[in-house]
């Protein structure tokens, strides 16, 4: 018997949310691990608001938004509203009941602003790290480090002398005319029929502009779109680009991202941020710890400092003048150290794919940090239910 295509909606639902996802689904293990890493950062939600005014967004949903926004490559916040206003599964993780509604995008960018700071953000990874079923897949002796270009959001025409004044294209509204403007003629107090009206001589903002044969350089010059982005490139032959340099700490056990950090592109960067995340994972030390690395890390004051530190250089040896010798490279634990530390090219590799970090859409150093460090966290996450065998 054929059915009936009627369409008739029902004026209540008895059906809880809880109860339309699926009982293996992977977000279920995911929802888990999150809250009870909230649960643990309570005293420090507690003390980053007031007891008076206006009630702001949870913090708790706040962050399982933004993680779900990482999640699922959800481009923008206006974006995550509209699929949190009919996605039912958007709402079970975010804890929104089926007639709640949802925040105005721009209320939520400007408490996410407050609150995911990047003390915060490494305060998220360290309790999702912490949690009871994640830390016993972490290794506390065998670490990788690597880093990866993050695109800013600036176009390489915002890249622009520092001393000169700005182009007639960038005129702001009270700025004075261009030199190669007429200025306006002020009108007579009796204008006469035949007068024509002005007409607007700024040419259009995205104008056409030839860089070829003029030297560009950090030191000289800027971008007014985000001048705290870096005209860099990480290996010859390739372009250059306005970036930052994303880092990344991992364990070698599971391939877990157990640090993060991101700073201004520039050729000692890496190693500067690999020598802090060291300290910072591990403060003060004792235990003799082993640190994979690539060519790029094959310098010698960093060897020295990481010997200094009680850290094992497992760094890829250059062809010519490497600190690497062969008291080191000798060894098994070596190889198995070079051997490893080519997984964080798949945290690197989602981030960028998936979490939206292949160009930011954030602007200012600290930003960007902040959502690189939750987009290492997310990353944690998505790969918990293999391991975990949820």
């Amino acid at each position: 018997m054929r059915g009936t295509d009627e369409a008739s909606g029902s004026l209540f639902s008895y059906v809880d949310l809880e109860e339309r996802i699926p009982a293996r689904h992977p977000l279920r293990k995911i929802r888990q691990v999150v809250n009870d890493a909230l649960a643990s950062l309570d005293a420090d939600f507690e003390a980053l608001y007031t007891d008076f005014g206006r009630p702001s967004i949870p913090p708790e949903r706040l962050i399982r938004a933004s993680l779900l926004q990482i999640l699922f490559s959800v481009r923008s916040e206006r974006q995550l509203m509209e699929q949190m206003n009919y996605n039912l599964m958007f709402r079970w993780f975010v804890g929104l009941g089926i007639d709640d509604p949802v925040w105005v995008p721009t209320v939520f960018s400007k408490n996410r602003d407050r609150l995911l700071t990047t003390e915060m953000s490494r305060k998220v990874m360290a309790a999702i790290l912490g949690h009871r079923e994640v830390a016993p897949l972490l290794s506390d002796e065998h670490f990788s480090v690597d880093g990866t270009l993050v695109k800013a959001w600036a176009s390489i025409k915002s890249f622009q002398p520092k001393a000169e004044a700005s182009p007639p294209d960038d005129d702001g509204p009270g700025d004075p005319p261009a030199p190669n403007t007429a200025p306006e003629t002020k009108p007579s107090d009796n204008p006469a029929e035949t007068d024509q009206m002005p007409r607007n001589s700024r040419h259009h903002r995205n104008a056409e502009v030839d860089f070829k044969g003029e030297k560009r350089s950090n030191a000289s010059h800027g971008s007014r779109t985000d001048p705290d982005a870096r005209l860099y490139k990480k290996s010859p032959g390739t372009g250059a680009m306005l970036c930052f340099i994303g880092h990344a700490l991992m364990e070698n056990r599971n391939g877990l991202i157990v640090q993060g950090d991101l700073t201004q592109a520039d050729g000692h960067a890496e190693r500067r941020a690999a020598l802090d995340m060291v300290h910072r994972h591990s403060p003060g030390s004792t235990r003799r710890l082993t640190l994979g690395a690539d060519k790029g890390y094959d310098a010698g004051g960093f060897v020295s400092d990481l010997r200094k530190a009680c850290v094992t250089p497992h760094v890829a040896q250059k062809s010519r003048y490497s600190a690497i010798d062969g008291r080191t490279a000798r060894h098994d634990g070596y190889a198995q150290s070079q051997k490893h530390r080519k997984k964080i090219e798949e945290a690197f590799g989602w981030a960028k794919t998936v979490g939206g970090m292949a160009q930011t859409v954030y602007r200012g150093v600290e930003r960007v940090r902040s959502r690189f460090i939750l987009t290492m966290a997310a990353n944690n996450l998505a790969r918990l239910p293999r391991l975990l065998g949820a």
